[in-house]
Order: C-alpha cells, then structure tokens, then sequence
C-alpha cells in the first residue's frame, strides 16, 4: 500500500510538472526592453565652447579640491562692510600674527591645572581598578 502512494504521488507530481512546458501553459509577457523606446541620438545644435585664449590656465590644472571650494562658496570676494565691523569691533588690528604657530612655543604662558588633570587624562581606558582615578596623594 505504501508503494501504491509513492507511485501515484510520483505520477501526480509529473503530470503536474509537465503543464508547464512550452506546448501546455504558455504566459505572454511583455519583453522588458521592448517596454521603453529608446530615444534617437541627437548632436545638440550648439556646444558653446569657446576656443582657448593664450596664456590663460587650463581647466585641468586646477585641484579638485579647490575646484569644490569654488562652488561651495564662490572663490574670494571682498569682505562686506558688516563683516569689516565686527572684525574691527572683535579687535582684528591687534591681534598678533601667527597665534597659532606660538601656541605651543616654550616661551608660552599656561596655567598649571595640577595634577589632577594630568592624572586623569594620564589614567588607561577601561573601568578596572587601575582606570580609576583616586583622591589620595600619592
């Protein structure tokens, strides 16, 4: 009896599976590429293009990098008299040139914070015992 149900569970599953042949379910579907028409190539009627002035820079001589500085924010203009104001109100005349080069010369001022700033920033990463700073001298 077993092999009587294998049997005909077999036939059932091959008599099922030859619907779909070419010559028994056939589905039309649309071609994909044939969905969309192609559009014509054209020759735009005018490129614009002006022909190379001498002694002028080439285009590709410029780096990307200041090529995206350009079009983020427009090259270098004159600074607008508002700008000028609070750049003399913020005290732009008396500012020492090259404040950034002396910050970290010998001969600059700093304010000892102690040694518990150092400690902490001194102290490994982690939360084991050796991680935590502790308020007892050592």
């Amino acid at each position: 009896m077993r092999k009587l149900v294998l049997i005909a569970t077999g036939i059932a599953l091959v008599g099922s599976l030859s619907a779909c042949g070419k010559n028994g379910y056939d589905r039309a579907r649309p071609d994909e590429f044939a969905v969309a028409r192609a559009a014509p190539l054209v020759i735009p009627p005018d490129f614009a293009l002006v022909p190379p002035r001498p002694g002028a820079p080439r285009p590709q001589d410029t780096s990307p990098s200041a090529q995206a500085l350009d079009a983020l924010y427009g090259g270098s203009q004159a600074r607008s008299a508002s700008e000028n104001a609070t750049l003399d109100a913020a005290g732009r005349t008396l500012a020492e040139p090259g404040a950034r080069s002396t910050a970290g010369s010998p001969t600059t001022n700093v304010v000892d914070k102690g040694s518990t700033t150092r400690d902490i920033i001194a102290a490994p990463e982690g939360d084991g015992q050796t991680a935590r700073a502790s308020t007892t001298p050592k």
